[in-house]
């Protein structure tokens, strides 16, 4: 499986935060429209991702530790030219568990994706993923992110522990 770091954070200024990443040389911001239908499943979390100006998408398998701070993340990532179908497909043999309908701003930042989310029934974050290559370990990626977290100007404490789809299930947990 593909591996990265990452954290979440509540933040009320994604601006300042894009604004920073500018600055720190970044590229974009490359925005995109996503609809994430989360399945049923017996471990981790399956989510098929739509995109708003494409008939393609993503299906991605990951598990990752409910906690806040930098964390590793094991993904699998699958794309789709039809992903209606597969949603369609998927719902009807699993289950769905939720939606989660985001405009995200992209940015990249060396090694790191930088998502600038506004997230419907939720409200604004910031998303850090550090991709590590096979030989990297762990502690280099958190390491790139608490160093990136305090240049964006980051808050820790608005460092969130769960997934989007968790929080609209159960938003005062």
């Amino acid at each position: 499986m593909n591996r990265n770091i990452e954290i979440k954070a509540k933040v009320d200024d994604v601006e300042a935060i894009a604004q920073r990443a500018q600055e720190l040389g970044g590229t974009g911001p490359t925005v995109l429209e996503q609809v994430d239908t989360f399945f049923v499943c017996p471990r981790g979390r399956l989510k098929l991702r739509q995109f708003a100006d494409s008939k393609e998408g993503e299906l991605i398998y990951y598990e990752r530790a409910d906690e806040t701070g930098p964390k590793q993340s094991r993904y699998d990532l699958h794309r789709t030219p039809d992903s209606e179908s597969l949603c369609a497909a998927l719902s009807a043999a699993l289950g769905v568990r939720g939606v989660v309908r985001k405009t995200r701003a992209l940015y990249l930042i060396g090694p790191t994706r930088v998502h600038l989310d506004r997230v419907e029934g939720l409200g604004q974050f910031v998303e850090l993923e550090v991709v590590l290559e096979p030989e990297q370990d762990t502690a280099h990626g958190v390491d790139i992110a608490r160093n990136l977290m305090e240049k964006l100007g980051i808050p820790r404490a608005g460092l969130v522990q769960r997934a989007y789809i968790d929080l609209l299930e159960s938003p005062s947990t």
